[in-house]
C-alpha cells in the first residue's frame, strides 16, 4: 500500500511545523509542492533532502497521471501547500479529488492507496481563534474572484446570515474594503476584522468599519504589504 499524506506546513512562522510533519516529510519518496522553491526553504531549514514534484494550478494530465502512477507503485507521496494545509483555497483538494476517484471511492475501502491527514496551520483558523468574534458558524468564501463573479460573491456576502470570512492579497485589500462599503445597505456598518501577516514578524490585526480599516491601513504603504484574511460580521 502507499499513502498520499497532506501535510500541514507553516503559514509564516517555520516553527509551526509539527513533530509528525517534520517526520512525514523525511520518510516519504517525494514532496508534491505549490512552489518547490518556497518548499524546498523550508525543507533546507530542516535539512530535509526529500526531493520534490511540483503540482499546482496548472499542472496538466501529465503531471497527474505520473503521480498516479508513483502511487501504483507503492511511492508515499507528501502534498504541501506553499502555506498552511493543502485543500483550502489552493490546488491541493484537486489532486486529493483525483486520487479518491482513481483508487479509493471505486475501490471501497479495499485500496492500494491511502489518504492520510497530517493536520498544521491554516491562516483561517488562525484568524478566527484571535479574532474575539466567538465563530460558532460562518461562511468561507476563500479568495474573491478578481473579475468575473466577484460582484455576485460581494451580494452574497451581503446577504449572508452568518459572518465571512475571506482571503485577499495586497493588490486588492484596498479595492475590498471600498466595495464592502459599497456594498453595505445596513444602517449599522459592517463590523471588520482584518488580519494581516499572521505568525509572521508584522502580524497586524485590525477592528472597525471597513471604512475605518482603510483609513488605517492607508496611513503607511507597509500596512498594504503581505497576506490579509478579512472577517466580516454584521
Amino acid at each position: 500500500m502507499s499513502i498520499l499524506y497532506v501535510v500541514g506546513t507553516p503559514i509564516g512562522n517555520l516553527e509551526d511545523l509539527t513533530l509528525r510533519a517534520l517526520r512525514i516529510l523525511k520518510e516519504v519518496d517525494y514532496v508534491l509542492c505549490e512552489d518547490t522553491r518556497v518548499t524546498r526553504k523550508l525543507l533546507d531549514h530542516y535539512e530535509i533532502k526529500t526531493p520534490t514534484i511540483s503540482y499546482h494550478q496548472h499542472s496538466g494530465d501529465l503531471k497527474v497521471d505520473r503521480i498516479i502512477d508513483l502511487l501504483r507503485n507503492r511511492k508515499n507521496l507528501a502534498l504541501v501547500t506553499d502555506a498552511g494545509t493543502p485543500g483550502i483555497s489552493d490546488p491541493g483538494g484537486k489532486l486529493v479529488s483525483i486520487v479518491r476517484k482513481e483508487f479509493i471511492d471505486s475501490e471501497g475501502t479495499d485500496t492500494e492507496v491511502k489518504i492520510e491527514s497530517v493536520p498544521g496551520p491554516a491562516a483561517l483558523t488562525t484568524a478566527v481563534s484571535i479574532s474575539g468574534t466567538g465563530l460558532d458558524r460562518f461562511l468561507f468564501l476563500g479568495f474573491l474572484p478578481n473579475k468575473k463573479g466577484r460582484q455576485t460573491m460581494l451580494k452574497e456576502i451581503s446577504g449572508s446570515e452568518y459572518p465571512v470570512i475571506v482571503y485577499e492579497s495586497k493588490h486588492r485589500i484596498v479595492k475590498l474594503l471600498e466595495e464592502l462599503e459599497k456594498f453595505n445597505t445596513n444602517k449599522n456598518p459592517y463590523k471588520v476584522t482584518v488580519c494581516r501577516e499572521l505568525t509572521k514578524m508584522f502580524e497586524s490585526l485590525y477592528e472597525g468599519s471597513a471604512e475605518e480599516i482603510l483609513a488605517e491601513l492607508m496611513k503607511d504603504p507597509n500596512n498594504l504589504k503581505g497576506e490579509f484574511v478579512v472577517i466580516i460580521k454584521k
